[in-house]
């Protein structure tokens, strides 16, 4: 009884997430025993890879959304660097206030990504292009507003929230003077934890979250169940455009400055991240928790070169390569084996 109920539970979606969380562990182990001398296993350097991933973290769940209705978004990055540049221009070159500049910015995020599910639920337009339009757009605008990297000096309150330590109480260490250290975290990582907490919630919960899957799953047949597909997917794309911009807002907390290069291939990373953690390219099926292992997994791949010390910065996009071809190939497996059960 238990093995039947066992497989049932992998039957479905929840097996590509067993998957990306075994090879995590797997990896995180690894980790732990090969570079055990850099500090690989200390808890401070897992909270290095939150802070360090906070906004794709955050990116990476818009993505998730749109990938479960069967879209796609490839203007996150330049969203994210657009999001930096103009806060990074506001608050050092205007004066402005750091709230104001945030809530302009995360209000730009809310707009960008209405004009995009229009374009997209309302006109019927391929959201490839379309996102691929607002990609240029926001690169081309980040240019416009400077082509020179601007640092975030003067503005104390950004800088404070910036370089705030939220000190955890668990994986204590004790360095060569004896003095007991505790791991810590960034303000950016709270943001994104629970912005991946709020969108779980959102998708597993309320009818909205319903409405995305039985969208991505079939659109005719949603239709019959008499939901509102255009709707749907509108606010499903305005949705990512906040979260983009919430994502620029972490990213730039990190970097605190601006520059046209930033976040470049951003979109790509989020992308590979949601469908390592098991969200279906043909939409229907997806998981933030998954991307949120998807993201830890990218990490542990980083920080396994920046412990090894002498491999290219580039193997982590060869071996997030290979593993975004092995998950697409599970995912193909999976949707052939679920089409014969049908049969």
């Amino acid at each position: 009884m238990k093995t039947q109920l066992f497989k049932r539970k992998l039957d479905g979606s929840n097996f590509l997430l067993f998957v990306t969380i075994v090879l995590f562990v797997i990896m995180y182990i690894a980790g732990c025993i090969i570079f055990a001398d850099a500090g690989f296993g200390k808890f401070q350097t897992f909270c290095n890879m939150l802070i360090d991933n906070a906004g794709l973290i955050i990116a990476a769940s818009g993505m998730t959304i749109i990938m479960i209705t069967g879209g796609i978004d490839i203007s996150i990055g330049s969203v994210v660097g657009l999001v930096c540049m103009m806060l990074a221009y506001s608050m050092q070159n205007m004066g402005m206030n750091a709230w104001t500049a945030i809530f302009f910015v995360l209000l730009f995020g809310v707009v960008f990504g209405a004009i995009q599910g229009f374009l997209v639920a309302y006109m019927k337009l391929q959201p490839f292009i379309i996102t691929l339009a607002g990609m240029f757009f926001c690169r081309g605008l980040t240019a416009i507003i400077s082509v020179n990297q601007i640092a975030i000096t003067e503005n104390r309150t950004f800088l404070a929230i910036a370089n705030k330590d939220i000190h955890l109480l668990i994986g204590a260490t004790v360095n060569r003077r004896g003095v007991k250290m505790y791991p810590f975290i960034h303000p950016s990582v709270i943001i994104a934890l629970a912005a991946m907490a709020v969108i779980w919630y959102v998708c597993k919960y309320t009818k909205f979250g319903r409405n995305l899957f039985a969208v991505g799953g079939n659109e005719q047949s949603a239709l019959l169940m008499g939901i509102n597909v255009r709707k749907t997917k509108f606010l499903a794309y305005m949705l990512n455009g906040f979260l983009a911009s919430l994502a620029g807002f972490v990213f730039c907390l990190n970097t605190t400055s601006g520059f046209v290069e930033q976040a470049r291939g951003f979109e790509m990373d989020a992308i590979a991240s949601a469908v390592i953690g098991g969200t279906m390219l043909t939409g229907g099926v997806g998981t933030v928790v998954g991307t949120f292992f998807g993201v830890l997994i990218k990490a542990t791949i980083e920080t396994y070169i920046r412990c090894n010390g002498t491999l290219s910065s580039w193997w982590n996009k060869i071996v997030l390569s290979a593993l975004l071809c092995f998950f697409i190939v599970l995912q193909s497996v999976f949707i052939m084996m679920k089409n014969q059960k049908r049969q």
